[in-house]
């Protein structure tokens, strides 16, 4: 067998870095626009980012730090946190970001399970750091990311000691160049949001996270360009926000980043005033700002598309915004494990030349991979099933920004070289994928699938709901049948048995919920998801009706 013919081309690793460098050069100018926790409005660009970034990496390195070590971020949104992300990526440590919405002692938890060397934190996490940090002996320091000034008056009365990070990278004069490292060194450490159980971590590597800021960046993904004024409202601590903070260097786009200030009167404000094309979040944020708008009376003036994932897009979300106020919706999905995106619902020709209708439905599923992405849905037996939109089973996936195994983990939880997601989906002749529900939420009355999904997002298509999520109660003939759980809009009447009969010729008639129950508010998890455990914890001992009539 003749030897292989390898190309002549130059040996350039793929590093977070070049990410920054290349904005800083080619689109120096460009502004990096962030909500302060100090309560005004800051303003610098790219150029400025580069080096305040290349004057935390020789902090750092003056601080001893080694490459692979862990450093750990609690923070918002912000310029600060955009240069954490590539201070410390780019000079070889791990940048960890860490959920500041966790429960403390998870928080704890992930500290020393990633052994960090260093934590930045927002000055509104100071109570929290002063709670854990008995917890995290072998972090080295604390670094408020504010300066001296600033950190005396908020934090002055904390018993932890704590550093400036101003005054930390203020000595240094950003004269650096980033060291060329071996593009599969690890760049980012992320945990999952651990709904049960302790939170694992995902660990990227430099490789992993170029591939998918270039795939996210793609026109039939994200699409974003370097006209675009880009607004992530999904944290910077919640899987590197999507890959934006990487896929924006990367086409030179501004960015503008919300702080703490989550609300619809505060993210509507910044939109309008930042001149914001494209936003992404969860659903939960959405409700809010539309409800926001709706109320005010407001329009978006330059917001031309959203992508909506962490949990499924409700159609009816999905319907106000693209019908009430001209903004595309994309949905997405993806997991911790996977860097995080998966997929994108972005029609292609063939598709936009169905009805609108035709084209709705589709993109009211997951969408399409990503380059880079495969996916497979199988069934009981381990064998792949046909997509024909019908056929559900356990999705699994593969490829290059999709973990081996968890950080300090030996064992993988790979099956024959894919990664079970634990989500039960179809994909359609098109490639659309659609989350039916998780396997662990799934509903199984009479030996037959319920989809969750799909009577949750019937519930809060009727006008009155606000939210709802759909569970299992225990039954005796059928094993398991759905239970609706809703929140109502202000002043809303509806009643349990209208809601029922909203159901009526939308799905079988052996899928319509046995029962619904209101409630002020629904558990979710620190990422903003339904959090389903805890709502079959409170309704355990839910006794739907016509067993409790059978009981009497």
């Amino acid at each position: 067998m003749a030897a292989p013919l390898y190309g002549q081309m130059m040996e350039v690793p793929l590093l977070a870095s070049s990410l920054l460098s290349h904005a800083s050069r080619h689109f120096g100018d460009t502004e990096i626009v962030s909500r302060r926790i100090e309560g005004d409005i800051h303003r610098y660009t790219y150029r400025d980012c580069e080096k305040r970034a290349k004057q935390l990496a020789q902090a750092l390195v003056a601080l001893g730090v080694e490459q692979g070590e862990r450093i750990g971020t609690l923070a918002w949104n912000g310029y600060r946190h955009l240069e954490c992300y590539y201070g410390v990526s780019g000079m070889g440590a791990v940048c960890h970001t860490i959920n500041p919405r966790l429960f403390p002692d998870q928080i704890a938890f992930i500290v020393d399970h990633a052994d960090d060397a260093y934590v930045f934190f927002d000055m509104t996490f100071g109570p929290l750091v002063e709670t854990i940090a008995p917890q995290c002996p072998n972090v080295k320091g604390w670094i408020a990311l504010g300066d001296a000034s600033c950190i005396a008056e908020h934090l002055g009365d904390m018993s932890v000691p704590v550093m400036s990070y101003e005054s930390l990278i203020a000595p240094h004069d950003g004269v650096y160049d980033w060291p060329l490292l071996d593009e599969r060194q690890a760049s980012f450490l992320c945990y999952t949001s651990g709904t049960t159980g302790n939170p694992k971590g995902a660990l990227y590597s430099h490789r992993s996270t170029v591939l998918h800021a270039y795939s996210a960046a793609l026109p039939d993904a994200m699409g974003a360009s370097s006209s675009d004024s880009i607004l992530p409202v999904v944290p910077m601590f919640h899987v590197n926000a999507w890959g934006i903070p990487h896929a924006g260097p990367l086409v030179g786009a501004k960015l503008v980043f919300p702080g703490k200030d989550l609300d619809g009167k505060s993210l509507y404000e910044l939109m309008e005033a930042e001149g914001v094309t494209y936003s992404a979040g969860v659903p939960t944020v959405w409700l809010g700002l539309l409800a926001y708008v709706k109320q005010a009376g407001k329009r978006f003036s330059t917001l031309k598309r959203t992508v909506i994932g962490g949990s499924a897009c409700p159609p009816a979300m999905l319907r106000t915004f693209e019908d009430e106020y001209g903004v595309e919706v994309i949905h997405a999905w993806g997991m911790t494990e996977m860097s995080p995106l998966g997929t994108l619902a972005r029609l292609s020709f063939r598709q936009k030349q169905r009805t609108p209708e035709e084209q709705r439905v589709s993109r009211e599923k997951q969408g399409h991979v990503l380059f880079g992405v495969d996916m497979k849905v199988v069934g009981d037996d381990g064998r792949e099933l046909p997509w024909d939109g019908q056929s559900f089973g356990d999705l699994h996936v593969r490829g290059p920004c999709v973990i081996d195994r968890y950080f300090r983990r030996d064992d993988s939880p790979l099956v024959d070289g894919w990664f079970p997601t634990g989500d039960v989906a179809t994909i359609d002749a098109d490639g659309f994928m659609n989350i039916t529900d998780r396997s662990k939420d799934v509903i199984k009355s009479g030996g037959e699938w319920i989809s969750s999904i799909d009577l949750e997002n019937i519930a809060v298509s009727h006008p009155q709901v606000a939210e709802a999520a759909c569970i299992a109660c225990s039954h005796p003939k059928w094993t398991e049948r759905p239970m609706i759980v809703a929140v109502l809009k202000p002043g809303a009447t509806l009643t349990r048995e209208e809601l029922i009969a909203f159901y009526e010729g939308k799905v079988a008639k052996w899928w319509i919920p046995d029962d619904v129950v209101f409630a002020d508010e629904l558990p979710h998890t620190a990422t903003g998801k339904l959090q389903k455990v805890r709502l079959r914890e409170l309704y355990r001992g839910h006794v739907l009706p016509d067993v409790a009539e059978k009981a009497v």
